[in-house]
């Protein structure tokens, strides 16, 4: 089950080339969204193999890579979480605006390494039976962000704030909820998806929490 319109907010993952980063014909400099890091690596010998070039991969919260390029970080190519970040950096003329694009649609779900915490109608938001929940930074990570929005309008953010456990990026709000630093949390899809993959964890809520990010 999806979120209803009001209670989805969207932002595109967008990707696009960077104006300042000096070209190199064997290497390939990308600022990649901490969401993407999975699939990313995935991709990157797939891409090596095909092409010949080297790819040199940083991952973070897609704000902070935006304030690396704006300071003059020589990457060559964004994987951004969002579209605004990226569409700051064409009107800024740090990028190619010609070559931003949507490279894939994200879905932020709540998920616990833990059986039975987290049902299709996210009960636990509103019985708080957990001592943390985490969710990456609200201002530097568009992940974060999506989590505060749904929360504050559901009517739970007040009640849940006291007991946020932040990440820098969605990787390590990721990470939290698997050590068990967290009960639960706000992650992206695709990290759940990779951890059941490879054997980290058996259970995961989706349904009520799967916002679309298009």
């Amino acid at each position: 089950m999806r979120l209803p319109n009001w209670l989805r907010p969207a932002f595109a993952v967008v990707a696009l080339l960077v104006a300042t980063a000096p070209a190199k014909s064997d290497e390939v400099n990308a600022a990649v969204a901490a969401n993407f890091t999975a699939a990313m690596n995935r991709l990157v010998p797939e891409f090596e193999r095909a092409t010949g070039h080297k790819v040199v991969a940083s991952f973070g919260a897609t704000g902070k890579l935006y304030a690396q390029i704006k300071n003059g970080a020589p990457f060559d190519v964004l994987l951004a979480a969002d579209d605004e970040h990226p569409k700051k950096l064409a009107q800024e003329n740090l990028a190619v605006a010609a070559t931003r694009f949507t490279y894939a649609t994200g879905r932020l779900v709540l998920w616990s390494a833990k059986p039975a915490i987290v049902d299709d109608r996210g009960t636990v938001l509103h019985n708080g039976e957990f001592a943390h929940l985490a969710i990456a930074n609200p201002k530097t990570a568009p992940y974060g962000s999506a989590a505060e929005q749904v929360m504050r309008k559901l009517g739970v953010w007040t009640r849940i704030e006291p007991r946020l456990v932040q990440g820098e990026n969605i990787a390590q709000t990721f990470q939290f909820i698997s050590t068990g630093n967290a009960s639960l949390g706000f992650v992206a899809l695709v990290l759940s998806v990779f951890a059941i993959a490879g054997g980290e964890s058996d259970y995961y809520g989706v349904g009520v929490f799967g916002v679309v990010v298009d």
